[in-house]
């Protein structure tokens, strides 16, 4: 899975990265442990341009009875995206990036304690996840939420974890933006594992294990 991230990056640097056209609307503040229920800077398509916006995250779909159910839907998985009725209908319609600088994962040791590491690219640039989003609105609450797709880990995260958040290519991403793209096996061999070769891990701190903690201290190695 994928519970946790940073978005450290100032926000020029991300407009002009994913070419971003109302970058001078957001409101955007750097974020050390970005937790579920949190709003996540997020990339749409609205035809023509990449434009960013917050999407909390948790997904709740737009049939839902209950938001709460978004407390369950940070993530989805690859294999059975145009399977399950959250999310095959978004697969087609609904896609957007989450850009990050790296993720968290916890590792049981020998003797049972969770040990959390943090994976970033190897010449620290920033990802790209490929996610899923929907608005609900019910009783005049209106509320635009999102998911992060997961995949099967590659080489360096095997040993951490059994998934992994897939991490789109900049080739991939504009194909996963286009909104005439439709074909969902088309868009299901994108979700893919990342290159390990382009990824390192390191381990951080304890304190990363509480959202109330948002922190440099939080990315920083142990060694």
């Amino acid at each position: 899975m994928c519970g946790r991230f940073s978005l450290t990056a100032p926000l020029e640097e991300i407009i002009k990265l994913f070419n971003i056209v109302n970058g001078d609307e957001l409101d955007y503040e750097i974020s050390y442990n970005i937790a579920p229920s949190q709003n996540i800077f997020s990339i749409v398509s609205d035809g023509e341009n990449n434009r960013g916006g917050f999407l909390r995250w948790g997904l709740v779909p737009s049939w839902a009875e209950n938001p709460s159910i978004g407390y369950k839907m940070i993530n989805a998985r690859s294999e059975t995206i145009d399977e399950k009725a959250s999310f095959k209908n978004l697969l087609k319609r609904r896609r957007c990036l989450i850009v990050a600088d790296g993720f968290y994962e916890w590792k049981k040791d020998d003797q049972g304690n969770k040990r959390p590491f943090r994976i970033v690219h190897k010449d620290n640039k920033l990802f790209a996840f490929a996610g899923l989003w929907d608005r609900w609105e019910k009783e005049g609450t209106v509320l635009y939420t999102c998911t992060i797709i997961t995949t099967k880990p590659n080489e360096i995260m095997k040993d951490i974890h059994d998934r992994m958040p897939v991490i789109l290519p900049e080739e991939a991403q504009k194909i996963w933006l286009d909104r005439g793209i439709q074909d969902t096996n088309q868009l299901k061999q994108l979700l893919i594992p990342y290159a390990a070769e382009e990824m390192i891990v390191y381990e951080v701190s304890p304190i990363v294990n509480s959202p109330k903690n948002n922190q440099m201290e939080c990315i920083q190695s142990l060694e």
